[in-house]
């Protein structure tokens, strides 16, 4: 296969399969309440939905890397689209709740497969000096569609059936597998190592309950005890599998990589700051829409600045990064982003417009440069044959830093709007801006993280140039 034709067109497969499954992750989250009345149900029992797809996720992510190793990256992406789609065909036909709930799980797992498999390839096909450009096309995708999806799913269950939100994913789905399988290339494991069954087990259990648990947040659906002990068990089920992981050879998630710095770095940085970020999705609705009384479909639009930003970032970010390097770059972008969301704590009734677009244009520049770099800098020192398990690491973390980003925005504004009667705008909008400045001190904080890379730090990917080690200090 022709390396050229693999580097055009690999990037436009990976980004077109993320882009559909961030796209209809956020758009069934709009019509839920018209599913619901076809059903015959009500929309909180349809929060399964929802929770369903989230748990094919967490038990998907953590086995996709080995299945890559051992059937090849070729197949295990066709294989992952193909579910993905005929999950889609089932989520449309689903007759009752229980059938939709079991096409949303299967669904998760084929998208629990599309993201580390694309990225793994993407790392093994492109040398690191080429690897900045690359990423930066496929992250779009997962920057645009949950801003798009509430708009494309208001306008789609307004004009037609809510079932036409799942079907639309077929012509795509069909096209991307014969792209896939014409164009991408079959990369296998250096070893052959066998599966981790209980590392899968407990790991997975572990992340499935604690997405699960950060999903439903602040729904008061469960009572306080029944909460915190599934939490403990949670926890429980992740340090087991941290205390397994550490005495076998073969562990399906291999934490020791997290001693490489620029790794720990970006995935434990990358955490923290969607921490912050991750509640602006929850937050812009309700400020738009109870605090500015703007309806949902110009509520939608307002999100759309930020995606066209993102998209405009990647013809800017490796000049910077090649300029300022990673460390300058995550430092300062990391506030710049903590800025724009503490703006938005000063948006109001009297705001024009303009000004408005103006923010959500700089948050969608920031926030598209500060994830192409964090996500970059974890392979600047990853050696070859570790990039199937750095890529399944860290799509596992930012699997779960989504969830714990979306339930510290759920939680900041609950602290906030308190008993605040939701028909006066005034006391609304207050309690959003604290909400925003609370959330914009955190993403501030993540900055300190950063601040531990040092200067050379990623120069092999930004400036195309291998940088010498230094020895790290030995613990006396």
């Amino acid at each position: 296969m022709n390396s050229s034709t693999v580097k055009t067109y690999l990037p436009w497969l990976v980004a077109t399969a993320l882009f559909m499954e961030q796209l209809d992750a956020t758009v069934v989250n709009t019509a839920i309440p018209s599913i619901a009345a076809s059903l015959g149900v009500t929309p909180l029992s349809l929060k399964s939905v929802v929770t369903s797809y989230i748990l094919g996720l967490a038990v998907g992510i953590p086995v996709s890397g080995w299945m890559a190793d051992r059937f090849g990256t070729r197949r295990v992406f066709l294989t992952a689209i193909g579910i993905f789609t005929l999950a889609s065909v089932l989520c449309g036909l689903a007759p009752n709740a229980s059938m939709m709930t079991a096409a949303r799980l299967l669904q998760g797992l084929g998208g629990a497969m599309m993201m580390p498999v694309g990225r793994l390839a993407i790392v093994r096909t492109f040398p690191k000096s080429e690897l900045l450009g690359a990423m930066n096309f496929v992250i779009i995708p997962a920057l645009i569609g949950p801003l798009l999806g509430p708009t494309v799913g208001g306008l789609m269950v307004h004009w037609t059936s809510w079932r036409a939100i799942f079907f639309i994913n077929v012509p795509f789905g069909l096209i991307a597998m014969y792209l896939v399988w014409r164009h991408m290339p079959d990369y296998h494991g250096d070893e052959r190592r066998p599966l981790d069954v209980l590392g899968l087990i407990l790991f997975s259990s572990g992340t499935a309950i604690l997405s699960w648990l950060l999903e439903i947040f602040g729904e008061h659906t469960l009572s306080g005890a029944t909460m915190f002990l599934m939490l403990a068990v949670s926890i429980g089920l992740l340090a087991a599998y941290a205390w397994h992981a550490s005495r076998i050879r073969f562990p399906l998630l291999r934490l020791a990589l997290l001693k490489v710095r620029t790794f720990r770095i970006s995935v434990v940085g990358g955490f923290v700051t969607r921490l912050g970020v991750g509640g602006l999705p929850f937050l812009l609705p309700l400020l738009y829409q109870l605090g500015l009384g703007l309806p949902a479909w110009q509520s939608g639009l307002l999100m759309m600045p930020s995606a066209a930003a993102a998209m405009g970032m990647k013809l800017i970010a490796p000049k910077v990064l090649a300029r300022f390097g990673y460390r300058q770059v995550l430092v300062f972008n990391t506030l710049f982003i903590g800025l724009t969301i503490a703006l938005y704590g000063m948006v109001g009734r009297n705001t024009p417009l303009a000004v408005i677009v103006c923010i959500s244009l700089m948050q969608g520049f920031f926030n598209s440069l500060q994830f192409s770099s964090m996500n970059t800098l974890a392979y600047a020192d990853i050696e070859a044959n570790d990039t199937s398990m750095a890529s399944t690491i860290s799509s596992s973390f930012q699997q779960l830093s989504m969830s714990f980003g979306l339930a510290a925005g759920s939680l900041v504004t609950a602290w906030f709007l308190g008993r605040v009667p939701q028909t006066n705008q005034v006391l609304v909008t207050g309690a959003l801006h604290h909400a925003f400045w609370a959330l914009a001190v955190m993403t501030v904080l993540s900055a300190a993280i950063f601040w531990r890379l040092r200067r050379q730090d990623g120069d092999s990917i930004s400036r195309g140039r291998a940088v010498a080690k230094e020895a790290e200090p030995v613990a006396q």
